[in-house]
């Protein structure tokens, strides 16, 4: 396999894993609720290229915020992975994490007239999470084709968003509260292993000692 399409793949893997529009359904429900399905599709549709924005944004100024901060790759990798443990955790017990929405700040959407940029977009979709797991890809991202791998990766995945949440009604009907449990909970095991797998990266980076064989 061409390391871009291998790359490509893995990419899409951990930012839809951590995106989870699935995860996000109960809350787009719940806040789109009484709106009419005109409204429900724009709001869809203003997420996902919220989530769009935000991802390709930290995907394309990661290496300048690495320098300007003074932060070694490694330690960030070390910072990401922590982060999608904690995610991950939630998402194995079937729970929006703390670092993707609070109550609090669902609370305060019920009073807005647009919830596509915020809560919804921003951060339930495109939170801390999602955000550190974009910019350490696009750490590993060394070729132009990787880079592009890169952005194709960003926008499947925005994409896939777009469609979970415009079939959000259906969806939920079809796979009831157990059905999308199961899902958050495969998601989070999926998330847990890359999690892992950034820890281990910014340990090597971190003490390259570790990566030499005896």
């Amino acid at each position: 396999m061409p390391p871009a399409l291998s790359f490509a793949l893995t990419a899409f893997t951990s930012l839809f894993a951590i995106v989870d529009p699935f995860a996000a359904l109960p809350v787009y429900l719940a806040l789109t609720g009484q709106e009419s399905h005109l409204h429900r599709r724009r709001t869809a549709l203003r997420a996902a290229v919220t989530t769009l924005s935000v991802l390709l944004v930290f995907a394309l100024s990661g290496q300048v915020l690495f320098q300007f901060f003074g932060i070694s790759i490694g330690a960030f990798k070390i910072a990401g992975g922590l982060l999608l443990f904690a995610v991950a955790f939630d998402m194995m017990n079937a729970q929006v994490s703390p670092t993707k929405s609070t109550p609090e700040e669902n609370a305060d959407a019920t009073s807005r007239e647009d919830v596509g940029l915020m809560p919804v977009g921003i951060p339930l979709l495109s939170g801390p999470g999602a955000i550190a797991s974009v910019m350490v890809l696009s750490a590993r991202a060394h070729s132009f084709p990787e880079k592009g791998a890169l952005v194709a990766a960003i926008a499947a995945v925005a994409l896939l968003t777009w469609l979970v949440l415009r079939s959000a009604s259906r969806i939920a009907q079809v796979l009831g509260l157990t059905g999308m449990n199961v899902i958050a909970r495969v998601m989070g095991l999926i998330l847990a292993a890359v999690a892992a797998q950034f820890i281990i990266d910014g340990l090597i980076a971190s003490f390259p000692i570790l990566s030499r064989h005896p």
